[in-house]
């Protein structure tokens, strides 16, 4: 008598099993090479507008249709919802400023990355959404101050074997307007171009100064470039080779090389690793600036060690 119980519980698990399979890999194919290579520019600003938008914008729809890939425009944060998002193998964040987004479509946001998306951030694109812990581990650091805008020397880091930066020599000359960040840029992010900072004057932060960079974030392809403030930039060719590789990479269409020998992470002073701490426990005595979040379950977070 229990034979058919167990064959129908047997074929119940086996049918449910079949559904997650089935929305799974209906997930896992969203950004799949069968998607239209289109990419979202997002411009929104609620803070310094710069006046190269429009340049920048012009730059990357012309890139556009030298490579294959259509571009959308828009700064209305209402298409920072996820069936729209999801049309998209890439978002550009095109010199945002300020928080853009609202609670909900930071979540959809979210969870475009987490099903691998892409992300291009130029320039100020690390000046915007200061409040979003998320936004914050991406991008890999944030804008705090910049001396006038001048050349400087940067320095191109070959070993990450990036088509970004292959066109350029170990040094190169270039004028921007050059960002200080909060921290140095997060361990996680493999850096791509360096400041020299003894070649240009004016505050500078006093240590390693990565300027653009590229990683794998939580399932999406991350790249960022602090070059482009000004509207020159758009018409600089080396700038936009740099600009289109790292747009081709976050879309799939380039993958970097990986080293057969592999990467050691674990010298000697684990400088390649993120410090992430949780929430302080309420039996340990502490009286610091946050204590007021810790004690009440907020955690320390990424690279926030008091």
């Amino acid at each position: 008598m229990k034979k058919p119980i167990i064959k129908t519980t047997l074929l119940t698990i086996f049918f449910f099993s079949l559904i997650i399979s089935c929305k799974v890999k209906k997930q896992y194919n969203t950004f799949s090479k069968k998607t239209e290579n289109t990419i979202l520019i997002f411009s929104k600003t609620n803070g310094y507008r710069h006046k190269s938008i429009t340049e920048g914008i012009t730059a990357i729809k012309k890139l556009g249709q030298e490579n294959g890939w259509k571009t959308d425009t828009t700064e209305d944060s209402l298409q920072f919802n996820y069936q729209n998002l999801k049309k998209y193998k890439t978002l550009v964040f095109l010199n945002t400023t300020g928080n853009v987004l609202n609670n909900q479509q930071e979540k959809d946001f979210e969870k475009y990355i987490n099903e691998g998306g892409g992300f291009v951030g130029i320039h100020a694109a690390t000046d915007t959404e200061y409040d979003w812990p998320f936004y914050e581990q991406m991008i890999g650091a944030q804008f705090k101050s910049h001396p006038k805008q001048q050349k400087a020397t940067l320095k191109v880091n070959k070993e990450s074997n990036h088509a970004a930066i292959a066109h350029y020599n170990d040094t190169f000359e270039v004028f921007d307007e050059w960002y200080n960040f909060k921290k140095p840029a997060a361990k996680h992010v493999n850096v791509l171009l360096e400041l020299d900072e003894t070649s240009y004057s004016g505050k500078r932060m006093g240590t390693k100064h990565a300027i653009s960079w590229y990683h794998h974030f939580q399932g999406g392809r991350i790249f960022y470039t602090g070059m482009g403030h000004t509207k020159e930039a758009y018409t600089n060719t080396d700038f936009l080779q740099h600009l289109k590789e790292g747009i081709l990479w976050t879309i799939k269409e380039k993958n970097v090389a990986i080293d057969k020998n592999g990467e050691d992470l674990l010298d000697s002073n684990l400088s390649k690793w993120d410090v992430w701490i949780g929430a302080v426990h309420p039996s340990v005595d502490i009286n610091f600036e946050k204590s007021k979040d810790v004690t009440k379950g907020k955690p320390m977070g990424l690279n926030n060690d008091p």
